[in-house]
């Protein structure tokens, strides 16, 4: 494995679920802080979907000169920076942010992962997330299916009969929120959440609504305006009925990236901003009106998912009179 990757990152948080203690399996999962992981080159996503003949003709050329650089850049960065999802579970993380497309022209309903995983068949993924799920019968990992991309009905029917083939009774039935405890999903050997963001799938009981699964986003490159939108959508957090996403995330603008600034992305705007926003990340509380899940961009440059992890310790001072 040649792939350079921090020291430290390694099976540390494999079975971090099944490790807490009692007072916190019984609570309801949307008060407890969950890492999960987001792809910096979400941005390239729009440039791939096909530009309208009302955008300018300079949108038209950018996209056209993106496609061929975004191909390049893809290969070089996701050589190095992105964790397999096999990676990412041992490292802790238990949410996924996922967007998926079908690739246009090609015969059949395949279904891809378009960043992150770029080009990843999603039976393969999801077989690889399986495959840590039956190895680690108390882990129970969030999938959110938010953004689909050249999908027809044919497409959503098989990617929706794909996730009920890979986990089987696995998957979580669509309940009242605040009855979902790591106790719950244990005795009934639930190990999968599938939100899936579109219509299609609302007669089936193993998926839920993306209104389940709030994730306001900032769209900013600044990080005092992300922390700011970040703290104001936590205190209007719903008091019922859904679990919740930090995005502690800074977007490029596309005209940044246009620039030939996105050489220097990494560096620049992530690497530049990490410490700040993990700092606040640390001084966050999960519970009734903390934090739930919290994603950030390469969380494998970082003790993000620790860090997250180690929120819920927060949650055991209050009871430290009781004996455990």
């Amino acid at each position: 494995d040649m792939k350079t990757r921090p020291a430290g990152i390694g099976k540390v948080n494999a079975d971090w679920m099944g490790s807490l203690p009692s007072q916190l399996r019984a609570m309801p999962l949307k008060h407890l802080a969950v890492p999960g992981s987001h792809d910096s080159f979400t941005f390239w996503v729009d440039v791939h979907a096909p530009v309208g003949p009302d955008q300018k003709a300079y949108v038209k050329y950018l996209a056209t000169m993106f496609s061929v650089l975004a191909k390049k850049v893809m290969v070089k960065w996701s050589m190095t920076q992105n964790l397999t999802f096999r990676e990412q579970l041992d490292a802790g993380i238990r949410y996924f942010d996922l967007r998926v497309s079908s690739k246009p022209g090609e015969v059949g309903n395949e279904i891809y992962f378009i960043h992150g995983l770029f080009g990843h068949k999603v039976r393969d993924g999801l077989l690889e997330i399986n495959s840590f799920l039956s190895r680690h019968k108390k882990e129970v990992v969030f999938l959110d299916f938010n953004h689909y991309y050249a999908m027809e009905e044919d497409h959503h029917m098989y990617l929706l009969s794909m996730l009920q083939d890979v986990f089987g009774s696995k998957l979580c039935n669509n309940c009242m929120v605040e009855n979902v405890t790591l106790e719950y999903l244990w005795e009934k050997k639930y190990q999968v959440i599938v939100f899936y963001h579109h219509p299609l799938a609302e007669d089936i009981p193993v998926m839920w609504p993306g209104s389940k699964i709030p994730a306001p986003w900032a769209n900013t490159t600044e990080p005092n305006k992300l922390i700011q939108f970040l703290e104001t959508t936590l205190k209007e957090r719903a008091k019922k009925g859904s679990f919740h996403v930090t995005q502690a995330i800074l977007t490029p603008r596309v005209n940044t990236v246009a620039l030939g600034f996105f050489w220097g992305l990494r560096n620049y705007l992530v690497e530049r901003n990490l410490p700040f926003i993990m700092s606040w990340v640390e001084t966050q509380r999960p519970g009734v009106d903390g934090v739930n899940i919290i994603t950030s961009d390469f969380v494998d440059l970082t003790d993000f998912a620790n860090i997250v992890i180690k929120l819920n310790n927060l949650l055991l001072c209050e009871h430290n009179h009781k004996p455990r």
